[in-house]
């Protein structure tokens, strides 16, 4: 077998379901990795983290879940000259999110660092179902973002605070 098209004739005459014979796309790496909750991440979240991890041209990133169509989705960007109140500020008060923040600081021994760090936000007011939906999804999306320091958990602003996050980062 030389080519794509002897593949196809040949599995075609085999006794192999149909849905073997497609291609590996990137968004079908990832969503293998979140198949424990079903949950599918598109490739606009890998691709907007990496661009944040490597190229510093994000701030922070804000994704949801669609429920309909079960794919974790890119629900806000934030540029490199935001803030963490600009990413405080973005998160709905009833509704979950996950978020990536980018903190630069400078060490003691005078020296410029940088942290990634994962949100996981789920407040008070969010329906149940959400809740556990963002709950179960929350291991597989973070394989998928490779490179994340720290992790939160917070449910009101004051647990997703810049002192907390200094005090992780240190």
């Amino acid at each position: 077998m030389n080519s794509a098209s002897e593949f196809q004739k040949s599995s075609s005459s085999s006794s192999r379901p149909p849905f073997f014979n497609f291609k590996f796309s990137t968004t079908m790496a990832m969503a293998f990795k979140m198949a424990t909750t079903g949950m599918w991440v598109t490739d606009e979240c890998k691709s907007s983290f990496m661009e944040m991890k490597w190229k510093k041209v994000h701030r922070y990133i804000v994704f949801k879940i669609d429920e309909g169509s079960r794919l974790v989705t890119v629900d806000k960007v934030g540029g490199p000259g935001e803030s963490y109140d600009d990413l405080a500020a973005s998160l709905p008060k009833d509704d979950c999110r996950y978020a990536v923040f980018d903190f630069d600081f400078v060490t003691v021994d005078n020296c410029r660092k940088s942290k990634l760090f994962f949100i996981a936000w789920s407040p008070s007011a969010s329906r149940i179902r959400a809740k556990i939906l963002y709950a179960t999804s929350k291991a597989g999306l973070r394989r998928v973002l490779d490179g994340i320091s720290y992790e939160l958990q917070a449910t009101d602003p004051t647990e997703m605070g810049m002192d907390v996050i200094k005090d992780r980062a240190k």
